[in-house]
């Protein structure tokens, strides 16, 4: 904002009218603060910063999970029960709604990353040239794998928490303590 007042003071603007420009702003981002919490909204989706191959193949998401099976940092956990594909925007709705129960205190770790690129066409687009853009990220869960772990509340507001959150996700889960 204050660049924009610089830039508008190069332009041959009084200095009075750039003041007023800058002060109209900061009292509308201020009263944007007051009525609305930007917390949730600044939270971005999960997605990788760089990928060595922009698109991948399916694959195959066969057997057990033998990686991430057990606690690591919390106490209470949520563990999948099926293979599926997580996406980053059912991880965020998952991780807000535990979220709410940790507002009087508690820690939330999130033991996927979706880092799997999900490529589809346009719409009424030909058949041929070539594959898609990307257009979402994944994490392929298998069974046995950790998706949440919740450290510092009760285990009951944490079952209530994890059952709110199983709602969100696409795969069967069950409640997991140490």
């Amino acid at each position: 904002m204050l660049r924009i007042a610089l830039q508008a003071g190069k332009d041959k603007l009084s200095l009075k009218t750039n003041l007023k420009f800058l002060c109209f702003y900061v009292c509308v981002f201020d009263i944007l603060f007051l009525i609305f919490d930007f917390s949730e909204v600044l939270m971005a989706i999960l997605m990788p910063k760089k990928v060595k191959h922009r698109k991948w193949r399916k694959g195959r998401s066969r057997g057990i999970e033998n990686r991430s099976t057990e606690l690591a940092f919390g106490s209470f956990g949520l563990k999948s029960m099926g293979t599926k594909w997580i996406s980053a925007r059912q991880i965020e709705a998952s991780r807000r709604t535990i979220i709410r129960y940790l507002r009087k205190g508690g820690k939330l770790w999130i033991r996927v990353f979706p880092d799997k690129p999900i490529t589809k066409k346009g719409t009424e687009v030909p058949m041929g040239g070539g594959k898609g853009g990307v257009e979402y990220y994944v994490f392929p869960l298998r069974p046995g794998r950790i998706i949440f772990e919740i450290e510092g509340i009760p285990e009951k507001e944490a079952r209530e928490a994890f059952k709110k959150a199983a709602d969100k996700l696409p795969v069967k889960v069950k409640f997991v303590k140490r």
